[in-house]
């Protein structure tokens, strides 16, 4: 259990053990990244937006000179990979999906489990984004876009829960 300082002022940012996060990484304020996520900023820097969730094995990296963003309440889903890519705010990449480089999602959409989006494809905002390739099915609806920073908001809860967690290899003491 780490607790990364924050800018002065600002909040703080959750990595839980073994998750790694190396190189120009840049984390705003709430954000938690989980269990096996790597955000490797060795080759150019990764921005990554407030309140956002980066899930259990989870890989974000970038291709040299070529940054990643992701915007703010993102939700990065369990073992995703997000390769040189820009996320929108208040997006979901669902678990095993793998965005590829220079792929730019818009804001308030969501990438299906296990989508594959291909290399410098743009989708707009409000999408339903599915399939290998990845293509847009449909919009969201008003009320999908309302609960897609849900997501992310339950994160920020289970990180601020667990910063009073112990881990060990036996299981969790309080």
């Amino acid at each position: 259990m780490r607790r990364i300082p924050r800018e002065e002022g600002k909040g703080f940012v959750y990595i839980a053990p073994g998750a790694v996060v190396c190189g120009d990484v840049r984390l705003g304020e709430d954000v938690n990244v989980w269990f096996g996520a790597v955000l490797r900023g060795d080759e150019a820097r990764i921005t990554v937006g407030d309140g956002t969730n980066v899930q259990d094995n989870a890989v974000l990296h970038c291709d040299p000179g070529v940054p990643l963003e992701v915007g703010s309440y993102v939700t990065i889903g369990h073992s995703a990979v997000v390769h040189c890519a820009s996320v929108g705010d208040r997006t979901i990449v669902g678990m095993g999906s793998v965005l590829l480089a220079g792929a730019r999602i818009g804001p308030d959409s969501i990438v299906a489990a296990g989508s594959v989006v291909p290399p410098n494809k743009s989708y707009p905002p409000r999408s339903l984004v599915l399939g290998s390739p990845a293509r847009v099915v449909r919009g969201l609806t008003d009320a999908e876009v309302e609960a897609l920073a849900e997501s992310a908001l339950h994160y920020i809860q289970l990180a601020r829960s667990s910063l009073s967690v112990r881990f060990y290899g036996g299981g969790d003491v309080r």
